[in-house]
């Protein structure tokens, strides 16, 4: 009886369609490809004990963008489930300033008092004490914060002409999460607004890895 059940299930689930069971499927890796997808960068800086050619505003506009992102949904009440890709890579955010910080000399005072600061907001808005208007204002700014979040990543490692400390794993699974969600969001919603943010990430995540495999290339030659 419960392999029947079983069986029903599956069933019921497949004839919704192919082009859906795929975007479903597309999801779930986009989703784990999260747990380590800054885990490659972390790694070639620490191996290195350099962060040359890392952004670092970049990635403080990063974290930013999954600040609020996290925060908003938090103090909407959402279900955990909808964002849980945002702590994950939030977490793995932290770790990855650290080390740009710490090897480009930045773990002075005003980024402990910086740091003080960002605690302090962080511990209102889990006790529900921040406004929830001021997040809801700054959740349409995440998408193009994120876009230039790479693009300055893209200026640093073209203008250092160094991408030694620049993890080509970690761009590459950007850009396939990236194009993944394109078709999903086309299959399931077909949103203009979500499509073109994917499309541009697709094509500045591609651009960042491009520029890492012809630096690293042209350092490992000379």
């Amino acid at each position: 009886m419960y392999l029947n059940f079983t069986m029903d299930i599956v069933s019921n689930y497949f004839e919704k369609g192919l082009v859906l069971v795929i975007a479903d499927l597309l999801s779930l890796i986009t989703v784990s490809s999260c747990l380590v997808i800054k885990v490659p960068q972390i790694n070639t800086i620490r191996a290195n004990k350099s962060s040359q050619g890392i952004s670092v505003l970049g990635l403080c506009i990063e974290l930013f963008s999954y600040t609020v992102m996290i925060s908003y949904n938090y103090s909407s009440g959402y279900e955990f489930l909808s964002y849980m890709e945002y702590p994950i890579l939030l977490l793995q955010e932290y770790a990855l300033i650290y080390y740009t910080f710490l090897y480009q000399n930045l773990l002075g005072v005003r980024t402990q008092i910086v740091a003080v600061f960002y605690a302090v907001v962080a511990t209102l808005i889990y006790l529900k004490l921040f406004p929830l208007v001021i997040l809801a204002f700054l959740v349409p700014f995440c998408t193009p914060i994120g876009a230039t979040s790479k693009v300055l990543q893209l200026i640093s490692i073209l203008r250092t002409k160094d991408a030694s400390s620049v993890s080509r794993t970690t761009w590459a699974l950007s850009a396939f999460t990236n194009m993944t969600r394109i078709y999903t969001v086309y299959v399931q919603s077909n949103d203009l607004m979500l499509l073109s943010n994917f499309l541009i990430s697709t094509f500045l995540s591609s651009s960042v890895f491009a520029a890492a495999c012809f630096y690293k290339k042209k350092v490992k030659s000379a």
